[in-house]
């Protein structure tokens, strides 16, 4: 049995179905191949999974129609203050201040929880007539030819497209299958992640607190609430993780701090390695690749998302317009624009995020003054600080028409 589709994407993850749904404003249908079953993505349940939002990605979820349903349940980021100290200290030493009010474009982000997120592109991938979602099917074989692309999947069946969308994570079975290598390295760091609710609002502050260890993100959820990214050395992360709750506060108190007042966990704990990983190439005959399946950053900037949300605007982009052109959009020139476009944009992110996380991930007095004197320059520099805020708010460079507004 054969079924045919114009774009086969394989992870049902964030990228893959927002691209589906992209390529739907397009008139293109699409195939999202999804390994989790039916309902696995469907939660209410909060545990402790967020995610920082630029400004570009609300614009792009607006464009496919998602922001309205989400605003709600968002949370504002109007400030960002980066600080440098350590664990105990009474005071810490503040670097850099950024507020939206600089760009005035809005806030500069949103925080949004996984399981609104979530839910929201599943909600609208089964309202969308040329978007198919095959939940808890997995993919071992693929083929391309001049003309078109298949999947094999493991119940036998083969699905048609035109083209193969890997969104499939760092591990993607889609790059290994076309032969894609992977540059990576693990750092000695794991990030801990949970969500921690705490007396004093948080006034839509977030904070990005380095410590000798790592950084420690502080970012604001609805409410008294905020998510936490803790990065912490490999080898103790895991024994922090297995404490009881209140052993794991106590480690956690002195890093945050006592701005917030008292804190108390509010979901989940989740630990996972930190490491680099870019693919080699992020194309090949009638093959793309997008999101984690692409690259995969440390954690510092809070990019990761975004720049999967980036790689799904611009392949949209270059695929919108060839078609409109009366391209093969899955054409070897076509895919060439949209490698073209990120391989640049992603390569001086992850340079960015893995020389700022080497710079400050340790204690070096020597380092430790020249950091901090190098923000305090940048902080006192108006035009340095704008330009600082629109490349966290995803709005430098040539932006793909989803992310425009």
């Amino acid at each position: 049995m054969s079924k045919t589709s114009d774009i086969l994407i394989v992870g049902g993850g964030l990228n893959g179905p927002t691209l589906a749904l992209a390529a739907a404003q397009a008139g293109l249908s699409s195939t999202v191949i999804d390994a989790q079953p039916a309902g696995a993505r469907q939660s209410d349940n909060f545990d402790g999974r967020a995610y920082a939002l630029a400004l570009a990605s609300v614009r792009m979820l607006t464009a496919l129609g998602l922001w309205d349903g989400l605003r709600g349940d968002a949370q504002p980021m109007n400030e960002i203050k980066v600080s440098d100290g350590r664990a105990g200290d009474a005071e810490v030493f503040l670097g850099l201040h950024f507020q939206s009010a600089e760009i005035e474009e809005g806030p500069m982000g949103h925080m949004l929880e996984d399981r609104y997120l979530r839910r929201a592109l599943m909600a609208a991938m089964d309202d969308a007539a040329l978007v198919t979602h095959r939940a808890g099917e997995t993919v071992v074989a693929q083929d391309v030819t001049v003309s078109g692309a298949s999947v094999t999947l493991a119940s036998g069946e083969v699905l048609n497209g035109r083209m193969i969308v890997g969104a499939d994570g760092r591990q993607s079975g889609t790059a290994q299958r076309a032969g894609i290598r992977r540059t990576e390295w693990a750092y000695p760091q794991t990030a801990l992640v949970c969500a921690i609710a705490h007396e004093k609002p948080h006034g839509g502050v977030a904070h990005q607190l380095f410590m000798p260890a790592g950084p420690l993100a502080i970012l604001p959820l609805p409410g008294n609430r905020s998510s936490i990214v803790w990065s912490e050395r490999s080898a103790i992360a895991q024994e922090i993780n297995d404490l009881p709750e209140e052993d794991y506060l106590t480690v956690l108190r002195p890093r945050f701090g006592d701005f917030l007042g008292d804190i108390s966990l509010a979901g989940d704990r989740f630990t996972y390695p930190l490491g680099l990983t870019l693919a080699n190439r992020f194309i090949d005959d009638r093959l793309a690749l997008i999101g984690d399946a692409a690259h995969g950053m440390h954690p510092i900037a809070g990019q990761g998302l975004n720049a999967g949300l980036r790689d799904v605007a611009a392949l949209a982009h270059v695929i919108t317009h060839a078609t409109r052109r009366g391209e093969d959009f899955a054409s070897p020139q076509v895919l060439a624009r949209y490698a073209q476009w990120r391989k640049f944009d992603t390569a001086t992110l992850m340079t960015a995020t893995d020389i700022f996380n080497r710079l400050f991930s340790n204690d070096n007095p020597i380092l430790r003054a020249g950091r901090d004197l190098g923000m305090a320059a940048i902080n006192a520099i108006p035009a340095a600080r704008r330009a600082i805020i629109r490349e966290a708010a995803g709005l430098s460079g040539e932006l793909p028409d989803l992310m425009r507004g």
